[in-house]
């Protein structure tokens, strides 16, 4: 090889791990001021409309702090995270058009290709963050921001909802249980049924029905046994009646909070645990684990949606491309919102739900890199 033509390559992959670091570099900083400015306002929103809460809690400074903003704050984060990286893009890109940057990037024989590649190593770096805090650090800030607000602010029942419960508790055994109460774990009605071979052949049924610490079982109240066979039926009462099941009191505790709390693997396994039992209206517990994987796949598509937007030098500057940033953001939170009330009040599949918008608008992102002069 001839040393000139060596040399040449040489400059030229200096330049480009330059260029790298670069952009990286500019990526990193401006989305750091940016959730940093966020988180501030946020802050300073909700702790204005919080204060006579505060105040009539009792509670300190260091109080508050520790016990709700340590759980507030990683909850807005998590919330607001993608947005936070597309405006990150939009802002430090567009000021790179706006001075030329880009076009001498283009010009020195850069494809748009490769210049868009440390936006690709950026978002990629972003989305694994995103990935483990959606699955372990975001749901232990939401049970202390839950717990908070429950407790000090009044934000409703930690276990609201239907008192009736009528489940699976294994494979062949059913039971129902008709007003549930938390405080007392005590109902005022109860049955079970086994069947076998698609006929009942075991019926149990209470007056009463409560848990009993120092027994660690359920305890029935004026219980009524049946053993049912083809040729005639075998009935006993029980004035009082204790007996193992399946089902702990805090299986019979309906959380609002509870798909934010759990982490991903917990989260599965609860899934699990209730589909095993029977239980309907589990959707929103299923779209929740499925968006914690696809929002990291967010991050990366309007990272390249935002890098395409703003590395055009428009008359607009800065300001088309924020406004043209925040009504794309827009648009696919609306999308998202919608995918999830299909899935949840329909038929759309959680899954199918959670990764819509993701492919809508991958397919915005490739549109746009089609139509960006290069």
């Amino acid at each position: 090889m001839h040393p000139l033509y060596a040399n040449k390559l040489l400059f030229r992959a200096i330049m480009l791990t330059r260029l790298d670091s670069y952009i990286l570099k500019k990526f990193f900083v401006t989305f750091i001021f940016c959730m940093l400015l966020f988180t501030v306002i946020a802050v300073a929103v909700d702790s204005s409309e919080k204060t006579d809460d505060f105040v009539k809690a009792g509670l300190s400074t260091g109080q508050i702090i520790t016990d709700y903003y340590f759980g507030f704050v990683p909850f807005i984060w998590g919330l607001l995270y993608p947005l936070f990286v597309f405006i990150a893009v939009i802002f430090f890109t567009s000021k790179m058009a706006l001075q030329s940057e880009v076009i001498a990037i283009l010009a020195s024989g850069v494809t748009y290709r490769r210049w868009l590649r440390p936006y690709l190593v950026g978002g990629v770096v972003f989305g694994i963050i995103l990935w483990l805090a959606n699955r372990y650090v975001i749901p232990k800030a939401n049970e202390i921001r839950s717990t908070f607000e429950i407790k000090y602010l009044g934000k409703g029942d930690q276990y609201s909802g239907s008192n009736n419960y009528y489940m699976r508790a294994d494979t062949n055994t059913y039971i129902g249980v008709k007003n549930y109460d938390t405080t007392s774990r005590s109902a005022s009605t109860f049955f079970l049924e086994r069947i076998r071979r698609h006929r009942v052949y075991y019926n149990l049924r209470a007056d009463n029905i409560q848990w009993n610490d120092s027994a660690a079982k359920w305890q029935l109240t004026n219980a009524v046994e049946r053993h049912i066979d083809s040729m005639r039926e075998r009935v006993k009462l029980h004035p009082q009646l204790f007996i193992n099941l399946n089902l702990k009191p805090a299986d019979l505790r309906r959380d609002d909070y509870l798909k934010d709390k759990l982490t991903t693997p917990q989260l599965k396994a609860f899934i699990q645990a209730e589909e095993q039992r029977g239980i309907e209206g589990l959707n929103t517990l299923k779209v929740e684990q499925h968006r914690r994987s696809a929002t990291p796949v967010t991050v990366l598509i309007l990272t390249l949606i935002g890098a395409v937007l703003a590395g055009r030098k428009t008359r607009g500057g800065s300001g088309l491309h924020l406004a043209m940033g925040i009504g794309i953001a827009a648009v696919f939170i609306l999308s998202d919102r919608f995918s999830t009330v299909f899935a949840v009040k329909g038929n759309l599949p959680p899954m199918l739900a959670a990764w819509i918008p993701n492919m809508v608008f991958m397919l915005v992102a490739i549109y746009l890199y089609r139509k960006a002069p290069k």
